[in-house]
């Protein structure tokens, strides 16, 4: 199954990221989203499951759940947009993946069988900081993560 994971679009969904989430089989928005017209665009690709971030604070997108709990490929995979506002043990809740955003820093780690996943920022640039999309692909062997840079710096 692959797992097309973005963030931090902050109002900007762009064409490169279309392309790039093109063929995945579900898509995971981990908050900052900016504009509900964003999410309609993503569920033409597929079904999409979203979170609000700190700048969701007005419109549809203040709608969105803070944080999400979806099984995708057999896997828990947790939703928040600040990694810093964890407030569960993820091994003890049987999480495979939680998914994060708000840094716009790209970042995957192992940590106790858990993989901490932020795609980085697919909206606009924020410094020096790499525009990113990134991908979870479940098999039978696992998961495995992977960010594409959208937009060469």
């Amino acid at each position: 199954m692959l797992i097309g994971v973005i963030s931090d679009t902050h109002g900007l969904l762009r064409a490169e990221a279309m392309a790039a989430l093109e063929g995945s089989e579900h898509i995971l928005h981990a908050g900052d989203v900016g504009d509900p017209g964003i999410l309609d665009r993503l569920r033409t690709i597929a079904p999409v499951t979203a979170i609000r971030g700190n700048v969701d604070v007005g419109g549809a997108c203040s709608l969105l759940p803070d944080t999400e709990l979806i099984e995708l490929g057999g896997h828990a995979i947790y939703m928040l947009h600040d990694r810093q506002t964890l407030d569960l043990n993820p091994v003890a809740a049987g999480l495979s993946v939680v998914v994060s955003g708000h840094s716009h820093h790209p970042a995957m780690q192992w940590h106790k069988g858990i993989l901490y996943f932020n795609p980085g920022s697919a909206g606009p640039r924020r410094f020096s900081l790499p525009v990113t999309v990134g991908f979870l692909t479940i098999t039978e062997a696992g998961i495995e993560p992977r960010v594409v840079e959208l937009v060469q710096r």
